[in-house]
């Protein structure tokens, strides 16, 4: 039996960004950082949305990728589930805090796989793209619920 419990970082310890104080940007820092460059990877991102607010200008550059990932978190996915020897695609809702992981993971992979640019320009690109609901993160969250929709007929296996 351990002595001490174990916490996890989760919302309750996570600290707002130091430029906009919007915890969303600082876990998305948190996530695009490789090999703990943190002041690296929250240098990419104030550069993207410096970006932004020079293409759009009609919106504050934070709110643009607050609605970008709000646009990119799936409402239904599907998962495998064995009945009777067989594997069934059932789909499923996501929860609120796993909407927000894979909304987060998709536009860091579209973000990562645009090779021959600055990370900067890549990340606001997409980020603008997310926000008018094009690109490649929002193309793999209609992919997902696209087949979703395919197996809807086995949506009574969702037990």
């Amino acid at each position: 039996m351990p002595r001490k419990k174990f916490t996890v970082a989760g919302e309750d310890t996570l600290k707002p960004d130091a430029k906009y104080n919007s915890k969303l940007l600082s876990k998305f820092i948190n996530c695009i950082m490789w090999d703990g460059k943190k002041a690296t990877a929250t240098q990419i991102m104030y550069d993207a949305l410096d970006i932004i607010g020079n293409k759009i200008e009609d919106a504050e550059p934070v709110e643009v990728f607050e609605k970008a990932i709000d646009n990119v978190k799936p409402r239904i996915e599907v998962r495998s589930k064995r009945v009777g020897g067989a594997n069934y695609q059932v789909p499923m809702p996501v929860s609120n805090k796993r909407q927000l992981s894979l909304a987060i993971r998709w536009l860091r992979e579209a973000i990562r796989s645009g090779k021959g640019r600055p990370t900067a320009v890549r990340a606001a690109e997409e980020v603008m793209a997310a926000y008018r609901g094009e690109g490649s993160a929002m193309q793999t969250r209609e992919n997902i619920h696209r087949m979703a929709e395919a197996n809807k007929a086995f949506a009574h296996f969702a037990w």
